[in-house]
Formats: C-alpha cells, structure tokens, sequence
C-alpha cells in the first residue's frame, strides 16, 4: 500500500505549499455563502465534536449571553449563546457582549491547542473587546478542554490543518 507522507505540511514541497491561497483571497468566494452559513457550521461542529468532550455544565455562563467571533482574514463574524447546554448561533446582526476577533490561523493555534492562549492574546494576535469577564471564560473553557476526547481522527485532521497552514504562510513570500 501506497503511503502519502509527503501531504504532511512538513514534507509538502515549498512550491506545492505556494500555490495556497491566502485567506484574505478564500474571503472572495466565501462571501457568495450566506451570511448565517459560518455561524451555523460553527456552532454544529462544537455541538457534534468538541463539546461531548466537556463536562456537563460547562457552558452554563453562557445561556442567555451572546459571544461574538470574528476571523478577520476569511470576513466572518457570528455570534453564539448557550441554550439547554448546546450552542445556538443567532442572526448575524445580533449586537453581542464580548468579542473575540483574530485571524484563521491564530484561531486555528487556539482550537488545536498548538499555541497558548495567553501567548495569542498577550502577542495581541487575538482580541477580546466588551465584556472581557464573559470573553475569559471562554478562553479559560478552551484552556480546560481536554484535547485527548476528540475522537483520533478530529485531533489529527485539526493538527494537520493547523500545521498546514502554518507552513503555507512560511511558504509565502
């Protein structure tokens, strides 16, 4: 059997990793996608992978509290709240009380747990602004969420990710 180990982003030829786009040049046709569709897929993929892996009442302090995400590359923002324990997005034009806003890359270092959180917002590669009490529980829940729950497929397909677009960004000019 044939092995791919050169699609590893540490193998991938620097020209391969080149020709990746951006994603401030993704955000053009991202923009065709309704505007709900982030806020949704998000909140789903929490829902389905990430949340499992938390104990129950974890989110708590978010029911009825409106949290903000903003990937400043890629122009999405979505806002979310907690209802019974779960994740509901909420129409993009929901004013929201705290807000995290940061690049996909940064974003994807946080979730896939390969840079700290305080190392990206002292660095000020991620943001918080509003209600900066709400904005740290989140960042002390992504602190204590236990990577190792993640069914082994998710954590290598994050890691993997993650370590692709890092290589990519090297790869620009």
């Amino acid at each position: 059997m044939r092995t791919f180990s050169w699609l590893t982003p540490e193998r991938m030829p620097r020209p391969m990793l080149r020709l990746l786009p951006p994603p401030r040049k993704l955000s053009y046709g991202l923009a065709l996608l309704p505007a709900s569709w982030p806020g949704r897929a998000f909140s789903r993929l929490l829902d389905r992978y990430f949340l499992q892996a938390l104990p129950a009442g974890s989110l708590d302090f978010l029911e009825k509290r409106r949290l903000s995400v903003r990937v400043d590359d890629l122009g999405f923002s979505w806002a979310i709240t907690a209802e019974g324990g779960k994740l509901r997005t909420l129409p993009p034009d929901v004013e929201a009380e705290a807000t995290i806003r940061g690049k996909m890359l940064d974003l994807l270092l946080l979730a896939s747990h390969l840079e700290d959180a305080d190392t990206l917002f002292f660095q000020r590669r991620l943001t918080m602004t509003g209600d900066t009490a709400l904005g740290l529980q989140v960042r002390n829940l992504l602190d204590q969420w236990p990577m190792e729950r993640l069914s082994p497929a998710l954590q290598i397909l994050l890691n993997r990710l993650t370590r692709l677009a890092l290589a990519a960004k090297a790869a620009r000019p």
